[in-house]
């Protein structure tokens, strides 16, 4: 689920916890989270719902000013769904980046995901020697494709690993700390 970056500010200052979105079929539901750049969410409700059925309340909570300025809002196709969430707290790979004392159990996954084919110590370096640089050129000088790139880089940053910058990446501590040690 995308959410503008003016939501999720609102979201973060408490001033709005609902969102309304069309889909053929939910892609979140109630009870799981979502890792923004404001930190971790919690998903309360999903809900479907009708126009019909959307009250002052529901439009205010989600920071519009009236049912027309949602209307005009929402993309897509399939039935609406009410979202209802708040922010559960920061980012956890925000520490973990920091966490250089114990990368027990880091190896192992890095030779898990290196099972196939080597690449997580060429992402780790390419990163190191090249931080800001965008995904597009680091993927080229690997002979990658941008998008296997970008979801290989998600993958080290869920274990701390790296940093998404405004442009590119840096390593992070952790990650430093795992090429150091290899």
């Amino acid at each position: 689920m995308l959410i503008k970056v003016a939501d999720l500010e609102a979201i973060r200052d408490a001033r709005i916890d609902t969102q309304f979105r069309r889909w053929k079929r939910p892609t979140v539901k109630a009870g799981g989270t979502l890792l923004t750049a404001v930190g971790l969410l919690a998903i309360d409700e999903v809900d479907p719902v009708s126009l019909e059925a959307i009250s002052r309340e529901d439009i205010s909570r989600a920071g519009f000013q009236d049912l027309a300025a949602l209307t005009a809002a929402l993309r897509g196709e399939g039935q609406l769904y009410r979202i209802r969430l708040h922010l559960a707290g920061a980012d956890p790979r925000i520490v973990l980046r920091e966490a250089v004392d114990n990368l027990d159990g880091i190896a192992p996954k890095l030779a898990r995901m290196d099972a196939a084919q080597p690449w997580t110590r060429a992402i780790l370096t390419i990163i190191r020697e090249n931080p800001g640089v965008s995904a597009q050129i680091l993927a080229d000088r690997l002979g990658m494709e941008k998008q296997l790139f970008k979801t290989r880089v998600r993958r080290l940053k869920a274990l701390g690993l790296t940093e998404s910058l405004e442009v590119g990446y840096r390593i992070a501590p952790r990650g430093a700390a795992v090429l150091d040690a290899t």
